[in-house]
């Protein structure tokens, strides 16, 4: 897949043949929908179904990088990162990505906004 085809896949919605949303979760999408068009693209690839045999070891390395976070360059950031890719594929952590887009839902609902800015680090 080319990051052409990607980036129409982002503003149309869909997902090549599939047709699922990238994710499963119309919140996801949104928020997704709200990263830079370069890192977007990305993610809406690795939560495709097809793309389960990238999304799991790298979901795995920021988790183990996220752990490490007290090293230059490695993040704390990538703890929660590498956690909703692996939710994809595993059930429990399915629930627990669920539960905290709930919690955006109800406590920052304008980060769902489709017109709020980009660039809105509230």
């Amino acid at each position: 897949m080319n990051m052409s085809t990607a980036a129409d896949e982002r503003a149309t919605g869909t997902d090549g043949a599939t047709g699922q949303m990238a994710g499963g979760d119309p919140r996801l999408d949104k928020l997704v929908n709200r990263l830079p068009p370069r890192m977007g693209d990305s993610v809406t690839y690795l939560l495709k179904p097809s793309s389960r045999w990238v999304r799991i070891p790298s979901g795995a390395l920021l988790v183990v990088g996220g752990v490490f976070s007290f090293l230059p360059v490695l993040g704390v950031w990538m703890l929660p990162l590498g956690l909703a890719l692996l939710a994809e594929d595993v059930r429990p952590l399915r629930s627990s990505r669920s539960k905290v887009l709930d919690w955006v839902e109800r406590k920052k609902p304008h980060w769902l906004d489709p017109s709020a800015s980009k660039n809105d680090r509230s």
